[in-house]
């Protein structure tokens, strides 16, 4: 629902979901253009909507926030490509970044265990989404699965 705060997110999920109805293409062109289109450009848009949300099916908030601004289905394909893949120096500093957590990862004494289960599933998550196992987090993934 529109309010003051999000008429930028509203508006790109109005359009994304106009572009997904029978004849989107159409429908956003008239919010937008009211421009005349030939058979085929309209089939074309329509494919090309068709497969914007096939992609956009699956993708979590912020990676459908980074997509948001893209225009085609290539460049969304691409574009989430570079953020899952990155470049072997955001490899390496997701590896890092990962092994730090690791490493300051406690349990603080008023947290409750829900908190405490919650933060280290995410963690292995990430390791597990990485795949990087040493020895050690094997090992507690094994613990935290039986638990």
């Amino acid at each position: 629902m529109l309010n003051k705060d999000n008429y930028v997110l509203w508006s790109s999920r109005l359009l994304r979901y106009a572009k997904s109805k029978p004849n989107g293409k159409l429908l956003v062109n008239s919010i937008k253009n009211d421009d005349e289109l030939t058979d085929q450009e309209a089939k074309q848009m329509e494919a090309d909507d068709k497969a914007i949300q096939t992609i956009l099916m699956g993708l979590p908030e912020d990676i459908y926030a980074a997509v948001d601004s893209c225009e085609t289905a290539k460049e969304i394909w691409l574009r989430v490509e570079q953020i899952m893949k990155g470049s072997t120096i955001g490899a390496q500093e997701k590896k890092a970044k990962l092994f730090n957590e690791w490493e300051k990862f406690k349990s603080i004494k008023v947290e409750l265990i829900e908190s405490y289960y919650h933060c280290l599933s995410k963690l292995m998550t990430d390791f597990s989404r990485e795949k990087y196992f040493p020895e050690k987090i094997a090992s507690n993934l094994k613990l935290l699965n039986n638990l």
